[in-house]
């Protein structure tokens, strides 16, 4: 009896000592995640249409954790655990040991209770300036005097970190809280596209804020394969972007199309936005969204990078060049008659091209080439094995550096190359025979900030044209491509041809008239050929069929010009002299005029034929997310019209305030 006893007392005791065991433990954790709240409306996410617990790094956020008793700080223990990728680690940075001290430091991971509860305690948590971005599992870990207790994961309280324009110490710092709104928080753009002297204008919804943009922006980078322990740094996940946005060699984002033949997609003039693309993506498990343009590329990286915390911009250049050898200049091979000879002709003068400047401190280059870098995700040529560019800093490419990476020789030639023109000899081989030095990369044009006006940003990508500094550029860029020896040579000027075009060109359906204006600024008159063509091409510069060529005998005077015919490429021949210019117009398409009323009843008829000056009612039905003034857009595409587009302004009254 007594050993029973005894045996009773143990038992009872060891009861106890298993209660006092597991009594000290993670009830409820309460993130304070309401987009309405100190932590979201501080931390600038609080566009975000979605739930999550979206937050900055570098930047201090707050919780509120429910323990099984009141916390002793005496003898308890506690941390948070968090982590990101497929193999989170410690030394990587993607597993993040989170410790609670006295009295926060700033400058490393940490948490402190500033204030308790009964047995509710408040965190107020640092992250670094240099955290991983990506989404993160928290876990929180106590430890009391008789036992340690793991919380169990909840993806509710998966935390989603973001790069921070607002922290100094973070490299995407931007100290213009003017231009944080414009080139982060503004989701609504303008795309330029035309000629230089036919500007052309789009609306461009980003949706970097739209419920489910960040997880598909996530999406892709998770697609990429790389380790998540590269996603602190923004010069990686640029590079990351610019791969996985376009898909030759990574199932990325958009398939590129420039056929002309749209049947199996949506032709790429149709998208007005990035939401429906980056949706339709990660919805289809990573398959490519047919069909994509450089315009589309850009719009998408450009809603990307400010989805990710990072500032963007989508960037316009006109007379773009393509370099396919890296040669720096933009060559013509010309054969004996000064016929184009096309299988050798790879480089090409784009119309335009559009791509992405994003904005980032650059600690692995020279002091001075930070801010923005120049990003592209069209497929053009490979970086390192993979279709990408950038960044390339727009400091390095003004001055000609091309020996800085990220791909400052590509950049470079599509804003500031010479365009050299080979003629072959007889014996095979080629002779240069004209340069021109003015005719690529003009009007380089992004959205203005805080307004709809068109900011002209050539400045920023060149000097001057024909300036001493613009010339020593391009001779220090041209001596690291694989045609130093061509940079430039000697051309006779005293005649000059200018191709003039009245108002904003001809429209679709109109007649073209070009006016050719040949000055001769010598003493003596000259006698010319004149050789022209009329071509249609695509605005990526290939050409497509040959409408019309001439050639004509003419005699200039000194200093008289006249001229005038339907034309499009001309070559002026005067004693074995050869001057070239290039004249570049589009047939202008009208714009998308419409007004909306607000509807109870929905309905969507079938759009069909559209008489000439018709118009057409079309009704459509759609919950606006957020309030102010917002744009409602709209497209039309089809055979006969491509690049159709209409903008009107709605202004959304908040709910609450309307109630």
């Amino acid at each position: 009896m007594v050993i029973g006893k005894f045996t009773n007392v143990l038992f009872i005791k060891r009861i106890k000592k298993v209660s006092l065991m597991i009594n000290f433990y993670l009830s409820y954790l309460y993130l304070m995640k309401s987009k309405s709240g100190v932590n979201r409306m501080e931390h600038h996410t609080n566009l975000y249409q979605s739930d999550n617990f979206i937050i900055r790094r570098g930047q201090n956020f707050q919780m509120w954790i429910t323990l099984s008793r009141p916390f002793d700080p005496s003898t308890d223990e506690l941390h948070l655990d968090l982590k990101t990728g497929s193999l989170p680690a410690v030394s990587k940075g993607t597993h993040v040991i989170v410790p609670l001290v006295q009295e926060l430091q700033g400058d490393r991971w940490e948490a402190a209770v500033v204030k308790q509860d009964d047995k509710r305690i408040k965190l107020s948590v640092n992250s670094l300036p240099t955290a991983v971005i990506g989404r993160y599992q928290l876990t929180v870990e106590t430890n009391g005097a008789n036992g340690q207790v793991v919380s169990t994961h909840d993806p509710a309280n998966d935390i989603y970190m973001l790069f921070n324009p607002w922290c100094e110490d973070d490299s995407v710092f931007m100290d213009s809280e003017e231009e944080r709104q414009e080139y982060v928080l503004n989701d609504i753009g303008r795309i330029y596209y035309g000629t230089q002297d036919q500007i052309g204008v789009r609306t461009w919804n980003y949706g970097q804020f739209d419920d489910g943009i960040l997880a598909a922006c996530l999406f892709v980078l998770e697609k990429s394969g790389t380790p998540a322990s590269g996603w602190g740094d923004p010069v990686s996940v640029v590079r990351i972007i610019s791969a996985m946005i376009n898909s030759p060699d990574d199932r990325g984002v958009l398939e590129g199309n420039w056929s002309g033949d749209y049947s199996l997609g949506t032709a790429p003039t149709m998208w007005s936005g990035s939401v429906e693309i980056l949706n339709e993506y990660q919805k289809n498990n990573g398959t490519p969204v047919k069909y994509g343009q450089c315009w589309v590329f850009a719009g998408v990286f450009t809603s990307v990078l400010r989805c990710l915390g990072i500032p963007g911009r989508t960037v316009t250049n006109f007379s773009s060049a393509h370099d396919t050898d890296v040669s720096l200049t933009t060559d013509v091979y010309l054969d004996e008659n000064l016929e184009p000879i096309e299988h050798l002709n790879a480089d090409s003068i784009w119309n335009f091209h559009v791509w992405s400047d994003c904005w980032m401190a650059r600690p692995d280059l020279p002091p001075g080439n930070g801010g923005w870098q120049a990003v592209d995700a069209t497929p053009q040529e490979t970086s390192q094995g993979s279709f990408r560019c950038g960044p390339a800093s727009l400091t390095a490419v003004r001055n000609g550096q091309v020996f800085l990476k990220h791909d400052c020789p590509f950049v470079f030639a599509e804003v500031n190359s010479d365009k050299i023109y080979w003629q072959r000899n007889v014996d095979g081989t080629f002779s240069q025979i004209y340069s021109e030095k003015k005719v690529v990369g003009h009007l380089i044009s992004t959205k203005a900030v805080g307004s709809d006006e068109r900011n002209d940003i050539t400045h920023l990508y060149k000097h001057p044209e024909g300036s001493a500094e613009e010339r020593i550029a391009v001779e220090t860029a041209c001596s690291y491509g694989s045609k130093a020896e061509a940079y430039s040579s000697p051309t006779a000027e005293d005649i000059s041809v200018e191709v003039l075009m009245d108002g904003e060109g001809p429209q679709m359906g109109g007649d073209a008239e070009l006016t050719i204006v040949l000055r001769n600024s010598s003493s003596e008159k000259r006698n010319v050929t004149l050789h022209s063509r009329v071509s249609v091409m695509y605005y990526t510069g290939v050409h497509k069929s040959m409408v019309r060529k001439d050639e004509t005998d003419v005699e200039v005077l000194p200093n008289e010009g006249r001229w005038s015919v339907y034309k499009y490429h001309l070559w002026v021949r005067r004693n074995n002299i050869l001057y070239i210019v290039l004249n570049v117009f589009f047939l202008k398409v009208p714009c998308l005029s419409f007004s909306f009323v607000i509807a109870t009843v929905i309905s969507c008829p079938t759009l069909r034929d559209i008489g000439s000056h018709a118009s057409v009612s079309l009704t459509e039905h759609f919950v606006p997310t957020l309030p102010g003034l917002r744009k409602l857009l709209a497209s039309l595409d089809c055979k006969q019209l491509t690049q159709v587009h209409g903008v009107s302004n709605i202004n959304v009254e908040d709910k609450s305030n309307a109630a």
